[in-house]
């Protein structure tokens, strides 16, 4: 949908957050202008008339803030629907690995896919760990993919490529004579002083997991990004048998890199000194219940009492899972219900009260989110000043009737699904109306719909597919076990 010069939002239920995060539900309308929300009243007079202005009524509908999704690897479309049994060993293989076999007009379409897929389920701004990086080519059609799809993003350039497949039957790793390619050093910093994309939208972020590199390297890479104007940087940090049980949070102290732009993917099984020193240093966390719950990365933290007030929720891999943040929002909170209640049970005892609540989940997916990318000042909620990113729900739905009239938030977090979302706008601009996704724009400006962007995945799941049945992949998990040193004996059917 083209750009409105304004946009009258009527009569809706709005979600309004007060200071200490306590979420209000107000009956009233909301004038946007431009990419910012300019007034939040009970009956606001449109303003002067305009051929491209937009009213829309919201009797009945819930209008809430996007949602931020805080940890992704969005160029995985044409890999969905392959992980539904996977842990997180066999995933490195059937699902990162094949990144091998991507050319970068794969990469274009799923990456393209991923982000309309984000939108579709209310996501407004995401956090890319986009590791997809192994040319320059393939970076460039991911961030191109980012700016077409209308999404507000961090897209966060890996400056270390994963490591290829040079061959898959049998199956070889290749070799690489540098750890940070010249390519990748050039690219990161031809991206860092062009940015942001997409009038603003999106950031440039950095994704980086190679920390067995000497640690000079390391810190050159940081130091280098945050003097070229990088504001994020993200890691994977899991401590268990498969990935090790040492402290990421501890390394990055010691190496003077902890600070307030680290948002660290997962920390399951974190450290209690870990939680004091990412608080000290106001960093973060997301968590990603799907993946976690799944792949044996441990109980999801989001919930934890030392990390709550630093968390933040994000889907990982759309590859295993939906794409929503709904069902992140509903799988941590029951999980962290499960397990608290579990302890009474065990003891014969009953809990008087339910924890956590339905207004924490909806944070974690809302403002805290925001806050773990450094921009609680600008989305996160609905505020005048803030930027137009919003959701609006259908209240009457067959999921969410009666739900939504008498507690919103729950019903967002508990009954509603993908289908009851009727809008998403996304920095002043519509991204889906009525229940469907709008075209977009992608190379010369041509406009593309979601069907022709289905038609493009499926031609290239098919090819890459066709790749993929040849491969050795007995081979490709061995190769994966040696990479990552992993000790064979600590993979077991059972535990006693």
């Amino acid at each position: 949908m083209s750009a409105a010069s304004s946009i009258l939002l009527s009569n809706g239920t709005v979600l309004l957050h007060d200071e200490e995060d306590h979420v209000t539900p107000v009956r009233a309308d909301i004038l946007i202008i431009g990419n910012k929300i300019a007034e939040i009243a009970p009956s606001i007079s449109p303003p002067s008339p305009s051929p491209d202005a937009v009213d829309i009524d919201c009797t009945g509908k819930i209008i809430s803030p996007g949602f931020v999704d805080t940890h992704h690897h969005l160029w995985q479309t044409q890999l969905k629907g392959r992980h539904a049994d996977d842990l997180l060993l066999d995933y490195m293989y059937k699902g990162n690995i094949v990144f091998s076999l991507f050319k970068p007009e794969d990469v274009f379409w799923g990456q393209l896919g991923g982000c309309m897929e984000a939108i579709d389920g209310g996501t407004t701004m995401v956090v890319d760990h986009a590791h997809i990086n192994h040319s320059a080519d393939h970076s460039e059609s991911a961030l191109s993919a980012t700016v077409a799809s209308g999404i507000r993003s961090y897209f966060c350039y890996c400056p270390v490529p994963q490591t290829r497949a040079a061959s898959w039957a049998p199956f070889k790793f290749e070799t690489s004579s540098s750890s940070v390619p010249d390519w990748a050093a050039t690219q990161l910093a031809d991206l860092a002083a062009k940015q942001p994309f997409g009038n603003g939208r999106v950031r440039l972020g950095v994704g980086f997991d190679a920390y067995y590199l000497p640690q000079d390297v390391v810190i050159s890479i940081f130091q280098n990004a945050r003097s070229a104007g990088v504001k994020l940087f993200t890691s994977h940090y899991v401590r268990n048998a498969l990935m090790g049980q040492h402290s990421l949070v501890n390394l990055l102290d010691s190496y003077g890199l902890l600070k307030d732009d680290i948002l660290l993917s997962h920390a399951n099984q974190a450290l209690p000194e870990d939680a004091i020193q990412l608080i000290a240093e106001h960093a973060h966390v997301s968590s990603t219940p799907d993946t976690e719950l799944q792949m044996a990365h441990g109980a999801p933290v989001c919930f934890r009492p030392d990390l709550h007030k630093i968390a933040s929720l994000g889907v990982d891999c759309h590859s295993n899972n939906s794409g929503d943040m709904l069902t992140q929002m509903r799988l941590a909170l029951q999980s962290a219900r499960g397990t608290r209640n579990q302890q009474f049970v065990a003891r014969g005892k009953q809990p008087r009260t339910v924890h956590p609540t339905a207004e924490q989940a909806f944070n974690l997916g809302t403002i805290m989110g925001a806050r773990a990318v450094g921009m609680g000042a600008e989305i996160g909620s609905l505020r005048v000043g803030k930027l137009a990113d919003l959701v609006i729900f259908d209240g009457e739905s067959p999921g969410m009737v009666c739900a939504a009239a008498h507690d919103p938030v729950a019903a967002i977090v508990l009954h509603a699904s993908v289908r009851d979302i009727e809008t998403v706008i996304v920095d002043g601009r519509i991204r889906k109306f009525g229940g469907k996704l709008c075209a977009v724009e992608v190379e010369n400006a041509t406009e593309v719909g979601w069907p022709e962007v289905a038609a493009k995945l499926l031609h290239s799941r098919r090819r890459l597919q066709e790749m993929i049945e040849t491969a050795d992949m007995d081979g490709a998990r061995e190769g994966i076990i040696k990479l990552f040193h992993i000790d064979p004996n600590n993979i077991v059917e059972h535990v006693a």
